[in-house]
């Protein structure tokens, strides 16, 4: 039974490589990331959210390191319901990235592959391309990024 679902797993990313076509995340060509200080206000992050539209927005450490993330839905309904204060800071709303041996680090860079890219957002909700280093929040990417591609090539 194993083999069978190697099998499956197997040519599911074919197809997706050939979906893509030798495609890498550089080719979606995102928009600049757009990424909070950590001391950031709510109120300030709700404002920036609704000027770009953005459903994730990354929390940055003083050295720029990403420490969690706003899920902006989440924190509008928050914001809306009178839970999230205009006064409270970014740090008390975000979701942290979880760090470890139990949850690995998948590095999304600009030369990632699409098919790698899908596989990593059929289990999450976004992500974020940094440089090979890790030192640089470049781009957030979400599914609907790789729809748009794929619609735009006509794939």
């Amino acid at each position: 039974m194993a083999a069978v679902a190697t099998m499956h797993s197997a040519n599911t990313n074919s197809s997706a490589a050939h979906k893509y076509r030798g495609a890498v995340v550089e080719d979606l060509q995102l928009p600049p990331a757009f990424a909070l200080p950590h001391n950031e206000l709510i109120s300030r992050a709700i404002e920036l959210a609704y000027e770009r539209d953005f459903s994730y927005i990354p929390v940055l450490s003083r050295e720029r390191k990403p420490l969690g993330y706003l899920d902006v839905p989440a924190l509008k309904a928050k914001w809306e319901a009178g839970t999230a204060a205009p006064s409270d800071g970014v740090i008390k709303h975000m979701t942290k990235f979880q760090r470890g041996t139990s949850q690995p680090y998948k590095l999304i860079t600009p030369s990632t592959p699409l098919d790698e890219l899908e596989e990593f957002l059929e289990h999450n909700g976004f992500a974020l391309v940094t440089d090979d280093n890790r030192k640089f929040v470049l781009a957030v990417v979400t599914q609907q990024d790789l729809e748009n591609f794929v619609s735009r090539r006509g794939l």
